[in-house]
């Protein structure tokens, strides 16, 4: 394998799927997404693994954390929007579906281990017609490993604390939107 892709199956991939679940499943009971809402995710297979952000792509890892997310967002009936490295300018993996039904401008590339991650190719890999995208304005998100995902989030991001702070050793941190508050003194809010 290439230098900074992990060469061994990871141990503990039963217990990443369970932090991913209760990641998940935390700031979906926060977060109120509608049918056909958006949560961009970003993820670090290195730092899931206790290794520096790059360093250790985990294809085993990323794999597993895309089809846990996958699996508890199809029930909420939730896209998922995997953000790819710096490599590929954190570009999006989404499916072409959610891409056409919101007219997002699509764009030529494949993620790799080490020039996307392994969980955005595991997203590529996973969906059933998976496109790159280069923005998006997501209702909520999860950030795995501290990749910034902040870009990809429409304006009012709000914290969400989650019972669940970590997915293997990576710190986590998710957040849902809200829409901004205009007006002055008499304005009301709903």
């Amino acid at each position: 394998m290439g230098a900074g892709i992990a060469t061994e199956t990871s141990t503990y991939l039963e217990q990443i799927k369970e932090d991913t679940r209760k990641v998940v499943r935390g700031l979906l009971a926060e977060a109120q997404l509608e049918k056909g809402d958006a949560l961009v995710v970003g993820c670090s297979s290195s730092e899931v693994a206790g290794h520096q952000i790059g360093s250790f792509s985990g294809e085993d890892i990323g794999k597993a954390i895309f089809e846990t997310m996958q699996e508890e967002l199809a029930e909420a009936e939730v896209y998922l929007a995997a953000q790819c490295c710096e490599h590929l300018n954190r570009a999006l993996i989404v499916e072409k579906e959610y891409a056409k039904a919101n007219r997002l401008p699509m764009v030529n590339v494949r993620p790799a281990l080490k020039a996307g991650g392994s969980f955005a190719t595991a997203a590529y890999n996973g969906f059933k017609d998976a496109v790159a995208i280069e923005s998006i304005q997501a209702q909520a998100g999860i950030d795995i490993g501290d990749t910034l995902i902040g870009m990809h989030l429409a304006p009012v991001a709000v914290p969400v604390r989650t019972q669940q702070n970590t997915i293997g050793n990576a710190h986590v941190v998710t957040a849902r939107t809200r829409l901004k508050y205009i007006g002055g003194e008499r304005a009301q809010y709903n």
